[in-house]
């Protein structure tokens, strides 16, 4: 755990850090808009101002007194510090009106300026200095809290059950504040109750996450998928003033938020995770109004006179002007015996933080050549034994880059197997062991820990036949089906960008800038004048 640290010391994470922060008081014309629609308030000693589990639906700042970070399940004082005159309360969770997963109460006499949310976040959009300030805090807190670990919160024993995995996982590529235990049952606690069935939707819809458009609604436009492109898309779609949805079914990020380590991305020489990327560019994106829902999946589009219609899980529906393809790819699963059965325990399809604490004083696979996997494999061997890469095709030269390869080619606790694949898993309810084809034979490895990152299937299941696809699935857009934007399928109003559409580039910065310049014939495509009809006189 320790060694991981140290190597993602060094990253962007998803906010300023805190420690290092100075309080810094609104200015006084920012301080009287906030006055103008906010309401005061008194709290006596002990009082709690909002607890645990109660939605963030109002801004609250402190004109006198102190307000305390308090344990749920103790009460006692959680943090040395308190917030004081001119500082205020919250953290992301108030963009989506989500649920405190602290509780904060006055420790002394206290007056504070109560705005409703809604309002707050019309004076935040109206006033960028305000928005900016308030989100810069709300970020770093963010970031304090998921890395401490408190929340009311609790998973427990995610290395022994899978289910409880899936829910650790869900949450920490989501950047969710969560306590993590490792000693007794498994399962996962929601403000002091145990969850009879800890699924991420469960979770998702304690924290406010789940789907909150009605299907009555109409939308300007819906994103599925919540990748790169998709959360680009959003930024932009939320900047033009469209009312757009994000559909997402695992978490934000997709599968770019698997990667443990980006270095060539424009802008962060240090590097940044996958998943710390994407929350960026979706707290940007909620800032602009745009909203999100998962882990729900599309099961099915439809076309209607007016636009289009997704059917979800759940059978809910929803409709929109225009909807955007974001859905990428995923990884290929192997045709091995008893692989669904170790999914979950022991065989992984992302190597983010969450997995890397199951690989300690164990030897750790990895199986694929490009980017993703060698950036697994250089994370991974920080706590790690050993880490086997295992490639099929000759050397790695044709499908990784050169700053990647030369790294994994010279770190001493990483092996390269070329010409080798996957011949066997055993293990009992967890796996122990991989046998690897290799040109000199068969090798048996002793691991907990098989991390499989090959080939690019498209998720297109979902589109009912309503646009057209190349013979590998990916969606044909752009000249080659008639259409004027790159963009644009064979059917009008819907897009298609990132991962998923045919002949895209597979790099995170092309998903990025396809999302955001998609957006302008999606705006011309929504404020369309209507076709006009002739009528015929009398």
């Amino acid at each position: 755990m320790l060694a991981e640290r140290l190597y993602m010391s060094g990253m962007e994470s998803i906010g300023d850090d805190l420690n290092t922060m100075a309080p810094r008081p609104f200015a006084d014309g920012q301080l009287a808009a906030i006055r103008g629609i906010s309401t005061s308030r008194r709290y006596r000693p002990g009082e709690v101002v909002l607890a645990a589990g109660d939605a963030l639906d109002r801004f609250v700042l402190v004109e006198e007194g102190e307000i305390e970070v308090t344990d749920p399940a103790t009460g006692e004082r959680l943090l040395p510090s308190t917030l004081k005159s001119g500082q205020f309360m919250g953290e992301l969770a108030f963009l989506t009106g989500g649920p405190m997963t602290l509780t904060m109460r006055a420790s002394v006499p206290t007056r504070t300026l109560e705005a409703p949310r809604a309002a707050m976040l019309r004076l935040m959009s109206d006033v960028p200095e305000i928005g900016d300030h308030v989100l810069t805090v709300f970020a770093a807190r963010r970031r304090r809290i998921f890395e401490a670990g408190d929340s009311s919160l609790i998973v427990r024993g995610a290395d022994r059950d899978p289910a409880v995995a899936r829910v650790a996982g869900f949450l920490n590529r989501n950047r969710i504040p969560f306590h993590e235990e490792t000693e007794g049952q498994p399962e996962v606690i929601w403000s002091g109750r145990a969850l009879v069935d800890p699924t991420p939707r469960a979770v998702a819809r304690h924290l406010g996450l789940d789907l909150k458009a009605t299907p009555a609604e109409t939308l300007d436009l819906i994103i599925v998928g919540a990748g790169p492109a998709g959360v680009a898309a959003a930024v932009y779609a939320g900047s033009e003033g469209l009312r757009a949805l994000v559909i997402e079914d695992i978490a934000i990020g997709g599968q770019a938020g698997t990667s443990s380590r980006i270095e060539n991305y424009m802008g962060f020489p240090t590097g940044i995770s996958g998943a710390d990327l994407t929350f960026r560019g979706q707290v940007q994106a909620m800032k602009f109004g745009t909203r999100f829902a998962m882990p729900r999946k599309v099961e099915a589009l439809s076309k209607r006179e007016d636009g289009f219609c997704v059917t979800l899980d759940g059978r809910e529906e929803l409709c929109a002007r225009a909807v955007l393809v974001a859905t990428g790819v995923q990884y290929r699963r192997l045709p091995l015996d008893r692989l669904e059965e170790f999914e979950g325990a022991g065989v992984y399809y992302a190597a983010t933080e969450m997995e890397a604490r199951l690989c300690s004083q164990t030897e750790v696979v990895v199986v694929g050549g490009g980017n993703s996997a060698g950036q697994a494999a250089m994370y991974l061997s920080r706590v790690a034994d050993r880490v086997h890469v295992l490639v099929r095709g000759a050397s790695l030269a044709e499908t990784m880059s050169a700053y990647l390869r030369e790294r994994l080619e010279a770190d001493p606790r990483i092996t390269i197997h070329t010409g080798s694949q996957l011949e066997r898993l055993d293990g009992g309810a967890h796996l122990e062991q991989v046998t690897v084809a290799t040109p000199s034979g068969s090798m048996s490895v002793d691991c907990r820990a098989l991390f499989i990152m090959i080939g690019a299937a498209p998720n297109t299941d979902w589109l009912s036949g309503l646009v057209k696809l190349d013979s590998h699935g990916f969606v044909r857009t752009g000249a080659e089906v008639g259409a004027l934007s790159s963009f644009a399928t064979s059917c009008p109003g819907i897009f298609a960008v990132g991962d998923v559409r045919s002949g895209s580039v597979k790099r995170v910065a092309s998903s990025v800038g396809e999302g955001s310049v998609v957006v302008s014939a999606i705006w011309s495509h929504v404020n369309a004048p209507p076709p006009q009809t002739v009528g015929i006189g009398g």
